[in-house]
């Protein structure tokens, strides 16, 4: 499908949960050609709110859609699994079988949208990952794209919650040089309190103004969790002590707003309703968002979702740079940035360099620095350690080991024997 209405902005988007993204990026201006999830109840939100084609599977079958049948769309986005790359996790990155970050840049070559927006946690920026995301930088410029890198706090665009997102966005240069990432709200934020109080006061609740007012800041990032995860509560010990402070009970989600004669917030903590969650995720009372299943899959999906508000703000952007609003960027070259200056040494190379050659390569490095980053590469590409004639060990740059579309890759056995667990 190409787009032949230079006027509509068409979109194809790859896990694409119960549609906090989806919905922003409509706001934003877009039309879905096409979402995919791999979770039916997920799906089925979609279908019943989304009003565009939704194909149910594993997004990397085949079977399920072909990239081939999308070609020209406008944009192509996504939030795919985010255990690979959690801090709260074991940052396994490419040798998770749930990443499809690296699948997902490769369906950007058969695609060939005019841009590419897709969102995974904070823990992928981190230095860990430095070879990773220049591996993705890299692919994207072999296929003719710019791509850039922001951290963006879903507080800084009026969602009560702070919720940090990686977001890589994506155009050819004509295009990319108009594009500048959203500025935070200059209505500053929006505390919880403020948020919620009218969903707390829903059923007369006297003390909903006294909780409004102690609930007078942005709440923890909201947590959906995996699949393992258990009953529908607000996260780890850490997020439910952040809940705590703002007067909200984190150990589980209520079914319905406090009671008239509840107590008093200062003697009693009430806990979040489905509702509740989905507003503090971005969803607004107007959008009439409903979500499929039960309260503990209901919350999941929200929890695990980017946040309308930043999809919309990033969206309207992508659609500005494409329209070419504005003035051309005259910082663009400097603003890409290197991520990993050993990676691309090794990567460039056309034999096995020492450790004094990546010394010099990472320029202000020093052995211990280079010593890490050449740890971190070898958890997600293969690397060659050789000892030459003289004794000096040297290093030569491998395949990458991330799933990018193998027909053989160990991450099909994974998603049959455990689809239950991938999100």
């Amino acid at each position: 499908m190409s787009d032949t209405n230079a006027s509509e902005f068409t979109v194809v988007e790859v896990c694409a949960g119960a549609g906090g993204q989806s919905l922003g990026l409509h706001k934003a201006g877009f039309k879905h050609s096409l979402a995919v999830e791999i979770d039916p109840t997920a799906a089925s939100t979609l279908a019943a709110n989304l009003g565009a084609s939704v194909a149910v599977g594993d997004v990397a079958n085949p079977e399920v859609w072909d990239p081939r049948d999308h070609v020209g769309v406008t944009l192509f986005a996504g939030g795919v699994p985010c255990p690979p790359f959690s801090i709260a996790g074991r940052q396994l990155g490419s040798s998770d079988e749930r990443d499809l970050f690296a699948w997902a840049i490769e369906q950007v070559g058969i695609i060939q949208p005019r841009a590419v927006m897709l969102e995974n946690v904070r823990g992928l920026s981190s230095p860990r990952f430095a070879a990773y995301r220049q591996h993705v930088i890299d692919r994207l410029d072999n296929f003719g794209y710019i791509g850039e890198w922001k951290l963006l706090h879903a507080s800084d665009f009026g969602v009560p919650q702070l919720r940090p997102r990686f977001v890589l966005v994506a155009m050819r240069p004509e295009d990319h040089a108009y594009f500048r990432f959203p500025e935070p709200s200059e209505n500053g934020h929006t505390t919880v309190g403020n948020a919620l109080r009218d969903l707390m006061a829903a059923r007369g609740w006297e003390g909903a103004d006294e909780w409004s007012a102690l609930a007078n800041d942005v709440g923890p990032t909201l947590v959906g969790g995996s699949k393992k995860h258990g009953g529908a509560d607000l996260g780890p010990t850490r997020a439910k002590q952040g809940w705590a402070k703002l007067h909200v009970d984190g150990r589980g989600i209520a079914d319905a707003a406090p009671d008239a004669d509840a107590p008093s917030p200062t003697e009693w903590h009430p806990r979040l309703t489905i509702e509740m969650a989905a507003r503090v995720q971005g969803w607004k009372p107007e959008d009439g968002w409903i979500f499929s299943g039960r309260k503990t899959s209901q919350y999941r999906q929200i929890g695990n979702a980017f946040p309308p508000p930043v999809s919309e703000a990033v969206g309207a952007r992508i659609i500005a740079a494409l329209s070419h609003e504005g003035t051309p960027r005259q910082d663009l070259a400097q603003s890409i940035d290197l991520h990993d200056p050993v990676y691309r040494a090794l990567a460039n190379a056309s034999d096995a360099l020492s450790l004094a050659d990546l010394v010099r390569a990472h320029n202000e490095g020093s052995v211990a620095s280079v010593e890490r980053k050449i740890t971190a590469l070898s958890h997600d590409f293969d690397l060659e350690v050789l000892t030459d004639s003289s004794g000096v060990t040297r290093y030569r740059l491998g395949t990458f080991k991330g799933f990018t579309g193998q027909q053989d890759h160990l991450r099909h056995n994974f998603v049959a024997q455990h689809r239950n667990r991938v999100s």
